[in-house]
C-alpha cells in the first residue's frame, strides 16, 4: 500500500505544507488537500507542487456544483502542469447545507452530473477535437436558445501534460458507489471499516465493476484513520480524538433523513446509536452526542496502538482492497509526523 494524508491548514497553511515536504522525505507517497468553505484547494494545491519534489497532489475533493466541469478540467491540467504530473483530481458531491447554502447552486441530480464531469474532463485533457458534450446535465456548446447563439465548440489552448489524470470520487452511497466502480480511477469513502466494507459496499462495489471500461486500471481505495504508535493506555486513547469528528457527520452533517453519514452508521450496523446521536447533536447537546459515540466504532476507523496491533489493522485495510492507507499521524515524545509515515510506510 502506497500512504496517503489529508492535509490539515487550520494552524496556518505555510507551516502545513513544510510540514508535508517533511512527510515527503519520510516517504509520503500522496496527500490531499480539502475544500469546504473556507479557502479554495487550488490556489493552496499549486504553492505544494512548487514546495514539493515527488509527494503526488489530490483535491479531495472539488464539489462537482462549484466550478464548469471544463473549469474543473482546466484547473486539473494546471495542477498537473506545476507538479510535473503529480495531480489526483478528487470529485465529490459536498451537501446540499454547503452548495444551496453558501454557493447558492441547487443541488440536483449528483450522479448524473458526476457522470458527465468526468466524462468531458476526460474529453478536455485527450484533446483530440473541439469538445461537443451533450448530456441532460451540461449541453456545450450551449444551445442557442439558451445564450447568444455564438457559442462554438473549442479546444483547450494550453496543452495538458497528461491525457488521463486520475480521477477519484468520494461516494459513500450504494448507487454513488457503484457509479465510481464503474467510472472512476480512485475511490474515497470515509468512516471507513475495514472488516465490514464488503458487506455494506460489496454489491455495489461489483455492479460497477461489471460495467467498467476495460481500459481502466484497477480502482484504487484511500481509506484510514487517525494513527498513534506506541505502548501505554494513553497511545490507545488517542482513538478519542476521532469522537467529535464522528459525532459531527453521523449526527450532525445534513438533516433528519438527509445525512449520508448517519445512514452510513446505520448500515455498519450501529442504527441505534447513529439514532440517538443525531437526536442529540440536532438538538444542541454535541458533547453528549460524542460520548454516545461507540468505542467500537472508534477503534475500527482507527490505527492507534503498539506496533503490533497497528501492523494488524493496516493488514485489515490491505485486505479490504486499500491500496492507499489514509493516515492522520498523532506523535507522541520523541516523534514527529514524518517519523510516524516512515513507521507505518515499514508496515505495509
Amino acid at each position: 500500500m502506497k500512504i496517503s494524508t489529508g492535509m490539515g491548514y487550520a494552524g496556518g497553511f505555510k507551516r502545513a505544507a513544510r510540514d508535508v515536504a517533511e512527510m515527503e522525505k519520510a516517504g509520503l507517497d500522496l496527500v490531499w488537500v480539502a475544500e469546504a468553505y473556507g479557502f479554495d484547494s487550488p490556489s493552496l494545491m499549486g504553492y505544494l507542487a512548487a514546495l514539493t519534489e515527488s509527494v503526488e497532489i489530490g483535491a479531495a475533493i472539488l464539489p462537482i456544483y462549484t466550478r464548469t466541469p471544463t473549469l474543473i478540467a482546466m484547473t486539473a491540467a494546471g495542477i498537473d502542469a506545476l507538479s510535473d504530473g503529480r495531480f489526483h483530481l478528487g470529485l465529490g458531491a459536498s451537501g446540499p447545507q454547503v452548495i444551496e447554502g453558501f454557493h447558492g447552486v441547487a443541488y440536483t441530480n449528483p450522479l448524473g452530473r458526476t457522470r458527465e464531469i468526468v466524462e468531458i474532463c476526460r474529453d478536455v485533457w485527450k484533446r483530440e477535437a473541439p469538445l461537443v458534450h451533450e448530456g441532460k446535465n451540461f449541453t456545450l456548446p450551449l444551445p442557442p436558445d439558451q445564450g447568444t447563439g455564438l457559442g462554438k465548440p473549442l479546444k483547450i489552448i494550453a496543452h495538458p501534460l497528461r491525457a488521463q489524470i486520475p480521477i477519484w470520487i468520494a461516494s459513500l452511497g450504494e448507487k454513488n458507489v457503484e457509479l465510481t466502480a464503474e467510472i472512476a480511477d480512485g475511490w474515497i469513502p470515509i468512516l471507513f471499516i475495514p472488516e465490514r466494507a464488503n458487506e455494506v459496499w460489496g454489491k455495489s462495489l461489483a455492479a460497477g465493476k461489471a460495467k467498467r471500461d476495460a481500459n481502466l486500471a484497477e480502482m484504487m481505495i484511500t481509506a484510514g484513520g487517525l494513527l498513534a504508535i506506541g505502548e501505554g493506555e494513553d497511545v490507545v486513547a488517542l482513538r478519542e480524538l476521532q469522537r467529535p469528528m464522528v459525532a459531527l457527520y453521523v449526527g450532525g452533517m445534513g438533516a433528519r433523513g438527509k445525512n449520508f453519514y448517519n445512514e452510513l452508521a446505520v448500515r455498519y450496523g450501529f442504527e441505534k446509536e447513529a439514532a440517538i446521536i443525531q437526536d442529540l447533536y440536532l438538538a444542541g447537546k454535541k458533547k453528549e452526542a460524542e460520548a454516545a459515540v461507540p468505542h467500537e466504532f472508534l477503534e475500527l476507523t482507527t490505527l492507534c496502538g503498539p506496533e503490533g496491533y497497528v501492523k494488524e489493522r493496516v493488514a485489515a485495510f490491505r485486505a479490504a482492497g486499500v491500496t492507499h492507507l489514509q493516515v492522520h499521524p498523532l506523535p507522541q515524545a520523541g516523534q514527529s509526523a514524518a517519523s510516524l509515515i516512515e513507521a507505518v510506510k515499514a508496515l505495509t
